[in-house]
């Protein structure tokens, strides 16, 4: 499905990020696997080729998608290492978590975590728009990981909560913008799925926040893997500016 394809998958080291791209790896895809964690990338790429035989070239790369300058060398190395070819394909699944109650929180935290979520998500967007409107491509496709958080307003996690919104409101906007370029732009809205970053939640919030699930667990990454794989592919054709809500019924 993804023959011929380059896919830069942003945290892509671990969890929903890792998930996604061993799926579009089984679909064919080229993938540039970016984390801030190296070594979580390159495992990444040694299970993908351990458990994949399509034949299609997979790099990990370092950055840290806060810094213009990292994601710049980031869509750079794609260039590189693909001859002058351009991603036509993104998903921006790095974010992370800097949890205090409000009257607690430090700007630095405030700050740090819509630099990563909300920020490196605009930067990284960018940059792949205008690779492929310089190339004059079309038929490009933007996955954003938004968070059921954005809905019901975790405790704890105001910082979190407000990035994650913006996710949501930058994808309708994005569509909006590069809709007449026939590069689509999506988000995907997961619940409480079991990644590092939900293992940071006591188990005593987490068993009170999976008892108010209607499926009655958390999700596994591959389950967000998945709707983000169908909303990059052509089965997805005439879908832009929407979010996939995956949360196993958390936020009706």
């Amino acid at each position: 499905m993804f023959a011929n394809r380059i896919a830069v998958v942003t945290g892509g080291g671990s969890g929903i990020g890792r998930a996604v791209a061993s799926i579009l790896a089984k679909e064919s895809a080229s993938l540039v696997v970016a984390d801030q964690n190296i070594s979580g990338a390159k495992q990444t790429i040694e299970l993908i080729e351990k458990n994949t035989k399509t034949g299609g070239k997979h790099i990990p790369f370092e950055v840290d998608v806060s810094q213009l300058d990292s994601l710049q060398r980031l869509f750079k190395s794609v260039t590189d290492n693909y001859d002058n070819k351009v991603a036509t394909l993104l998903v921006n699944c790095a974010g992370i978590t800097r949890d205090k109650l409000i009257v607690e929180m430090t700007e630095q935290d405030f700050d740090k975590v819509l630099d990563v979520n909300l920020k490196g998500t605009f930067m990284a967007t960018q940059l792949f728009c205008q690779q492929m409107i310089e190339k004059k491509l079309t038929d490009g496709s933007i996955v954003n990981v938004s968070s059921v958080s954005a809905r019901i307003g975790n405790i704890g996690q105001c910082n979190y909560n407000a990035s994650k919104a913006g996710v949501e409101a930058f994808t309708r906007t994005v569509a909006r913008e590069m809709a007449k370029h026939q590069i689509r732009c999506n988000a995907v809205m997961p619940g409480f799925i079991d990644t590092p970053i939900v293992e940071t939640v006591p188990q005593k919030i987490l068993d009170q926040l999976v008892a108010q699930i209607p499926l009655r667990r958390q999700g596994k990454p591959e389950e967000v893997g998945e709707a983000i794989a169908f909303l990059l592919s052509p089965k997805s054709s005439y879908i832009t500016g929407t979010v996939i809500q995956v949360s196993g019924g958390l936020a009706l």
